[in-house]
């Protein structure tokens, strides 16, 4: 989606944001903007800081500098004003299963002041969940579930939507629908959604922009297929003799290739250089069946971006 950030105010805004645990540095100095109508990922390897984050941002933890706005309210000065524009599921959603999922929705909105009966039917529907509300939650599937916690989490008509991991435990037609379900949403409901996920195939296809964490710092916030096309660009040619396409452009052009096969290699290479590389097989008397571009992935790009490090 397009994002004019001069013309939209920010549903959730970081300034500076830092958290110190034990004399150890966990977050440094992130600011970043998250805005209505769009699906934000939020990705890091493994100890960047992404659940420390997510975990300052819902009040569940206290920031050692910095501030926190959702919707224009201080999370350290408007806390209430602030946290009522949120709703969140963090890993998965806790029901009392021997009621059924109607029950649950009316025993959550006891909790909270002026959610009426047509509310609670509204974002039954939205979730697509009217043929199976009447049911006990202990025989949901666990896609279902994971509606079920989305609809409990809007009832209260929040502006931003946190999900920590939706999509574990979800078989892959769950995950579909479960995409296709959040892209409605923030359209429809022009809601903010917040997602963190470590299947970054599912990212890829689900997020608007994301922004990736290394070592508590903020690497970059970018559209994901703007993301995704910068860096160095791969090429995969087929031949008769892999191995000595390897070794006459290692000899040659000094450039490293994989064997993907005995008759396959692949290589960094800018796009205009392709055609020194064609020549120089052609010249070394090597066969060429097919010269093709290799689609990159978020996987990919974010593997380049973070050293081959693992998701969070």
């Amino acid at each position: 989606m397009a994002i004019n950030a001069a013309e939209k105010q920010p549903a959730v805004r970081l300034e500076h944001v830092s958290k110190r645990i034990g004399g150890k540095m966990i977050i440094d100095d992130l600011s970043f903007e998250i805005y209505s109508g769009e699906v934000f990922g939020f990705l890091g390897p493994n100890g960047a800081g992404k659940t420390t984050t997510i975990r300052m941002i819902v009040g569940l933890m206290r920031m050692s500098q910095g501030n926190i706005y959702i919707q224009g309210h201080s999370i350290n000065g408007e806390f209430k004003k602030a946290i009522r524009q949120v709703g969140a599921i963090v890993e998965n959603p806790e029901m009392y299963k021997f009621l059924t999922g109607y029950q649950n929705l009316i025993h959550y909105a006891r909790m909270i002041p002026g959610i009426s009966k047509d509310r609670i039917l509204e974002v039954v529907k939205l979730v697509e969940l009217q043929d199976r509300i009447h049911e006990k939650v202990k025989r949901y599937s666990l896609g279902m579930r994971q509606r079920l916690g989305v609809a409990q989490a809007l009832l209260h008509h929040p502006s931003v939507l946190i999900l920590d991991e939706p999509t574990n435990g979800l078989d892959p037609q769950g995950i579909h629908d479960l995409r296709n379900y959040l892209h409605e949403l923030s359209r429809k409901e022009n809601v903010a959604v917040i997602v963190s996920s470590h299947l970054l195939s599912e990212m890829q296809l689900m997020c608007d922009r994301i922004g990736i964490l290394q070592k508590g710092k903020l690497v970059g916030v970018e559209k994901v297929n703007e993301f995704i096309e910068k860096g160095v660009a791969k090429v995969r040619i087929q031949v008769d003799d892999g191995r000595l396409a390897a070794q006459a452009i290692k000899e040659k052009l000094a450039i490293e290739t994989e064997r993907v096969d005995d008759t396959t290699i692949e290589l960094p290479v800018e796009h205009e250089k392709i055609p020194v590389i064609v020549d120089t097989l052609v010249l070394s008397k090597i066969k060429i069946y097919g010269v093709a571009a290799v689609a990159k992935s978020l996987e990919d790009r974010f593997l380049e971006v973070t050293g081959g490090k693992s998701v969070e």
